[in-house]
């Protein structure tokens, strides 16, 4: 058989809208609530609040669905139905939470209808079995042998089951419309609910009937086009169904008095034309719900499982036959389920089925509602009627309808995904796929930028934004992990190299080092960009870099730089000074005589040598930056400033005390006598951890001698920090 052959084979083995989509959406839905319980719904709540109750519902599943088919018509939609919708929008961590609570939802369904099953089944042959547990145990047997045939044979059996469906619900109306009454319409329309009873349990109650729109979505990878028949075959389903509710409320409202509809839960058998096509629809719809989550809840896990977030489960992800059938899952299905049917009590599992399923409603509306918030011009969905207002409102709906009906639970599922949120986060799984994340961090930062770009900057607003050169050079560490520190999580810093050509394809040496860089920014873990430019002429890339560097209102203000210790880079060292300071940018000069390890400080004070409001505001704030790191963070800062008598040092105490206390920053003035900087230097700072020393670039010609000045003033400190400052820094905005 040629490939084209066996491609054509596989299109026409998989399932269109009213197979793949139609028709397990409205089995799903018209299920065992709409059977068992919907009858007690109206009587409790009245037609009136009944109908309400039924509005709300669809308007949930509703506006999911305007998510649920903007999302499938913008992707290539694969198996793994809303897990693989918002694990590729919202990101893996999202995703991998909903995969757990969404699988969790449909296991659990599956043992709900096969409660509901059993109960009509006792009822209808109490001679044959008694026990309800039993019956639903057999049944959930049964469901899990049908579909380890396979999905084909599966879906095929619901076309039957459709056609009984149907016929229940005819026989049922053939019956009720001539019971119908207008006075039994007035008797029944406000509500009466028992006690424990209100509008709320009602809801939840009713909800799983209205959640069979993902039974569809679970079939993902068997259509033969998703992004055509979900959005078709979902709201042509939730329209059906919901004209079929909406005359259900009205004809049992009007046909039947209100303590019957509460006290017989197959109030439809005897109202029915022919009852036993009643029985036969209860049996048709519970077993095709079962047989429709027992499908897909075992895709949700073989998807998630190859994704291989957790290798533990990655047995799961193997499929079997020629239709890759998830049979292992399959199998933990039923387990799951059949853990649920001890519980053998309908109205104690819709509820949590109906937070499980808000959950992943919720999510699958915040994740269509980022795609359209990060205007990412990859989200370009064919399905043109859906909105990010109707998806903001689809969430907040969800999360509203459970804080509503259950606050305690609906916080602990939250919790509950936040947990395991976490846990995949912690794991550091990268998705071999994009996510909406990186469009939202881009918008983000778009909207940030344009904002800043309206707003004059401000001495109170200054931060670092740090270019280190030559911080990713052999030998050049320690410029990076000042970088890191002096930015202390509130500035910006990039690693900028300036490289001559070497080859005659610049680009391919500028993306060579950018990679360089990167791993060296990945290995230090130091929060920082890449800045490359490739040029023979260090002067001249250094001024590109200055230049054009950054964007808008995020350009670097401080150059950050080692000293240099080589006699022949003097003057280059100089002119990398000079044209620094002529393009108004702060310097920092990094001058260290120890070697040391990563990451390690000497132990000691934090020393600022004051010399005026020049270069002194600016040293006081990098202090302070220093300290906000664990390796500075108890370290004192001590405020040095030398007078040439002790006739000043009152004076001069006095003006460091009321410096210090309008900057704000917790230092400790300190004043020396002497007229020998050099020796005040050596006797008060040779065991400083840091020392800070204001400088100003040197004259053109004068490097040397800036150069011997500066080696003998700071010999015998074990690291200097040299600072020019350029821009104003008001330490008392």
């Amino acid at each position: 058989m040629s490939a084209q052959t066996a491609t054509a084979d596989a299109a026409r083995s998989k399932f269109g809208t009213f197979g793949g989509v139609f028709t397990p959406n409205v089995l799903t839905i018209l299920g065992v609530i709409m059977f068992l319980r919907f009858g007690q719904i109206t009587g409790q709540a009245g037609i009136g609040h009944a109908i309400l109750i039924l509005l709300a519902a669809k308007l949930i599943t509703s506006l999911t669905s305007f998510s649920l088919a903007a999302i499938a018509t913008n992707t290539r939609v694969k198996g793994g139905g809303a897990y693989y919708l918002i694990s590729r929008s919202l990101g893996v961590e999202f995703g991998g939470g909903i995969a757990f609570v969404f699988y969790l939802a449909q296991s659990v369904s599956v043992a709900m209808y096969v409660i509901g099953f059993a109960e009509a089944f006792v009822v209808a042959f109490p001679d044959i079995a008694t026990d309800q547990r039993i019956v639903a145990t057999v049944a959930n047997g049964a469901v899990l042998l049908t579909v380890l045939v396979g999905a084909g044979w599966a879906i095929r059996i619901q076309y039957l089951i459709l056609l009984i469906l149907a016929g229940a619900l005819v026989s049922f109306a053939l019956g009720a419309i001539p019971a119908f009454s207008l006075q039994t319409v007035a008797a029944n329309f406000a509500p009466a609910y028992s006690s424990g009873q209100s509008a709320l349990t009602m809801f939840a109650l009713f909800f799983p009937a209205a959640t069979g729109i993902m039974a569809g979505a679970n079939m993902s990878g068997d259509l033969r086009d998703p992004a055509k028949s979900l959005p078709l075959g979902t709201f042509a389903a939730i329209g059906v169904t919901a004209t079929v509710y909406l005359g259900l409320i009205i004809l049992l409202g009007g046909g039947v008095d209100r303590a019957t509809l509460i006290s017989n839960n197959l109030v439809m058998n005897d109202i029915a034309i022919w009852p036993m096509l009643i029985v036969a629809g209860v049996f048709a719809a519970t077993l095709s719900s079962a047989l429709g989550s027992m499908l897909g809840a075992p895709r949700i896990i073989q998807a998630f499982a190859r994704d291989r977030v957790f290798t533990s489960l990655r047995f799961l992800g193997r499929g079997s036959g020629a239709g890759d059938e998830p049979r292992r899952a399959t199998i933990l299905t039923a387990i799951v389920s059949q853990a649920a049917i001890m519980l053998g009590d309908l109205n104690a599992i819709a509820p949590i089925i109906t937070m499980f399923f808000m959950v992943t409603y919720g999510t699958l509306n915040l994740a269509c509602f980022y795609e359209y918030y990060s205007s990412n011009p990859s989200f370009r969905p064919r399905f043109k009627y859906s909105h990010w207002a109707l998806a903001l409102l689809g969430a907040i709906g969800c999360l509203v309808a459970m804080l509503l009906m259950d606050a305690v639970w609906a916080i602990v599922s939250l919790i509950a995904m936040g947990l395991l949120y976490w846990t995949i986060r912690s794991i550091g799984i990268r998705a071999r796929w994009g996510d909406v994340r990186s469009g939202m961090a881009f918008e983000r930062a778009r909207q940030a930028l344009l904002s800043l770009e309206k707003e004059p900057p401000h001495p109170k607003n200054w931060r670092p934004i740090i270019l280190a050169l030559g911080a990713a050079s052999s030998g050049r560490r320690r410029i990076a992990e000042y970088g890191h520190w002096l930015t202390a999580g509130r500035g910006v810093l990039s690693l900028g190299q300036v490289v001559g050509e070497g080859t005659e394809n610049r680009l391919e040496r500028s993306y060579q080092v950018e990679r360089l860089i990167r791993q060296t920014i990945a290995k230090e873990d130091i929060e920082a960009f890449p800045a490359v430019v490739v040029d023979d002429d260090l002067l001249g890339g250094l001024k590109s870099l200055l230049q054009c560097h950054g964007i808008g209102g995020v350009r670097p203000n401080t150059v950050l730089l080692g000293w240099s210790d080589d006699p022949d880079e003097l003057e280059r060292f100089a002119n990398v000074l000079r044209l620094s300071e002529r393009l108004q940018q702060n310097i920092v000069v990094v001058k260290s005589e120890t070697e040391f390890e990563p990451w390690e400080v000497s132990p000691g004070e934090i020393h600022i040598w004051w010399h005026g409001r020049k270069n002194g505001p600016l040293m006081l704030l990098l202090a302070h930056l220093l300290t906000q790191n664990d390796e500075f963070r108890r370290r004192k800062i001590r405020l040095i400033h030398v007078i040439p008598d002790e006739a000043g040092r009152e004076q001069a105490h006095q003006h460091l005390v009321q410096l210090t206390e309008r900057a704000r920053i917790e230092v400790e003035p300190m004043i020396v006598v002497s007229e020998n900087l050099r020796e005040a230097l050596i006797n008060v700072s040779r065991n400083a951890a840091v020392v800070f020393k204001g400088f100003n670039p040197p004259a053109k010609g004068e490097h040397i001698q800036f150069y011997q000045e500066f080696e003998v003033l700071t010999e015998g400190l074990p690291e200097v920090v040299l600072v020019s400052s350029a821009q104003r820094v008001d330490l008392e905005a």
